[in-house]
C-alpha cells in the first residue's frame, strides 16, 4: 500500500493537472489577428482598463490612437500623461463634456460626429496598431452614431488591428461582433459617500 501524498505533493499533482489543461488550451489557440475589446456597465474601470491596454501597446512600440467621445470639458491624468508620447500616439479629446453638463443635443451630436469621423479615419488605416474609443458606446446608446455604421467599419478594418472600445450600455450589436467584452458591476463606490472624485483615481 502506498504512502499517502503529503500536502505539498498533492499541491505539485493539483498544479501539474491544471497545467496541462492550460497548455492544451494554449496549443488550441493559434489565430493571430487584431481583437476588438468592449468594457461596458455601470461600475468604476472601463476606461481605465482601455488605458491600461494602450500603455502595454506602446510598451510594446506600437503606433496607438485615442478618441475620447464624451470627456472633454476637464482635464485628466491619463491626457496630461499620454501626450507625453506625440510620435506613437494620436490623441483626440473630442467631447463637450457629460450630457448632462452640456444640455444641448444638437451641440453633443455634432461633437460626436466630428469624433466619428477622426475614429472611421483610424479604423480605415493600418498603421493604427491600436485604438482607444473612450465613451463611444454612451454616442451609441444615445443614438448621436449609427451603431451599424460602427460595426460596419469594425469588420472591414485592417486584420491586424486592435480596437477597445468603453462605455456603459454597450449596444447588442457591439457585444455580438466583440472578441473580448467585460462589464463592470458596482459593488461600493466612494462617490456614494459623499467623496469627491480624486485626481488618480477618477481625473
Amino acid at each position: 500500500m502506498s504512502e499517502p501524498m503529503s500536502p505539498e505533493e498533492r499541491h505539485r499533482a493539483r498544479m501539474q493537472r491544471k497545467k496541462e489543461l492550460v497548455d492544451r488550451k494554449i496549443a488550441r489557440a493559434t489565430i493571430e489577428r487584431g481583437v476588438l475589446v468592449v468594457n461596458t456597465g455601470n461600475g468604476k474601470g472601463k476606461s481605465s482598463s482601455g488605458f491600461g491596454m494602450l500603455a502595454r501597446s506602446l510598451g510594446h512600440g506600437f503606433r496607438c490612437g485615442v478618441v475620447q467621445f464624451i470627456k472633454g470639458s476637464f482635464s485628466t491624468g491619463e491626457e496630461a500623461f499620454f501626450r507625453r508620447f506625440p510620435d506613437e500616439l494620436d490623441y483626440h479629446v473630442m467631447g463637450e463634456g457629460y450630457t448632462w453638463e452640456t444640455q444641448d443635443k444638437a451641440r453633443d451630436i455634432q461633437a460626436a460626429e466630428a469624433a466619428w469621423a477622426i475614429a472611421a479615419r483610424m479604423l480605415a488605416d493600418a498603421s493604427y496598431d491600436f485604438v482607444l474609443l473612450d465613451e463611444l458606446n454612451i454616442a451609441l446608446v444615445k443614438g448621436y452614431i449609427d451603431v451599424s455604421k460602427v460595426c460596419d467599419a469594425l469588420r472591414a478594418r485592417p486584420p491586424a488591428q486592435h480596437v477597445v472600445i468603453t462605455g456603459r450600455g454597450a449596444p447588442e450589436a457591439l457585444v455580438e461582433l466583440a472578441d473580448t467584452v467585460t462589464e463592470m458591476r458596482v459593488v461600493k463606490h466612494a462617490f456614494q459617500a459623499g467623496i469627491k472624485a480624486q485626481k488618480g483615481i477618477e481625473l
